[in-house]
């Protein structure tokens, strides 16, 4: 009696071994074109054998990979597509380049420094005032949400013009937004999101037993 521990390593689990036993057949076929004919016929029951696998794109071309894969690149048949080699499989994936920018105040994160980077193009004016201090009062948000403390409106401003290389200043009578309106609004944010939920959950629990009662009182 066979035991899987005894057996050879399933190539790709997925086909059976019955699969992996008739591809190691094929192998030891000499005459070409019979080999060529027991690829072939192998092919027709592995595409029978995985049938989702017709609607992904060039579906004969994977199933001649996945043998030459089982096959462990032994196979030497005459294949409608280039044969695969075994480095194609094993080589390692290029490593993935992250930004290596510094960001000076991370608080406020890459988006305010890219906001910044863009409002310096704009042309003086209405338009590039109001931009400046929305992206003040982000940057106050921002701060706040790092650090609860109260943070001075020229704090803001001395990064402001820091970050933006003294490109971009504010009115000495700007004020931005109050610091405990801020933290208030963030704070209503926080705890509605919850209480949401669990109103809709009450609202199903209550609901259910209500019906079930009114139900119950009719049939008596």
């Amino acid at each position: 009696m066979e035991y899987n521990t005894s057996l050879p390593k399933m190539i790709i689990p997925e086909y059976g071994r019955n699969i992996q036993k008739m591809i190691a057949f094929a192998i030891t076929v000499e005459d070409r074109e019979e080999r060529n004919k027991v690829a072939r016929a192998i092919i027709m029951v592995m595409g029978q054998l995985n049938p989702h696998l017709r609607d992904v794109t060039d579906f004969k071309h994977k199933l001649w990979d996945h043998l030459f894969i089982i096959s462990q690149f032994k196979l030497d048949v005459d294949s409608p597509y280039p044969m695969p080699t075994k480095e194609t499989f094993i080589s390692k994936p290029d490593r993935v380049a992250y930004p290596s920018n510094d960001i000076r105040y991370k608080h406020y994160g890459k988006i305010i420094e890219q906001l910044i980077e863009k409002a310096k193009t704009f042309e003086e004016g209405e338009m590039k005032t109001a931009l400046v201090e929305t992206i003040a009062n982000l940057m106050k948000r921002s701060y706040l949400n790092w650090n609860r403390d109260a943070v001075a409106d020229e704090v803001i401003f001395q990064h402001l013009k820091e970050l933006s290389k003294g490109a971009l200043t504010v009115s000495e009578t700007l004020r931005l937004s109050q610091t405990s309106d801020i933290l208030a609004r963030s704070t209503i944010v926080k705890k509605k999101l919850p209480m949401k939920n669990q109103g809709k959950q009450g609202s199903h629990g209550g609901g259910g037993g209500g019906k079930y009662k009114k139900g119950f009182k009719q049939h008596n």
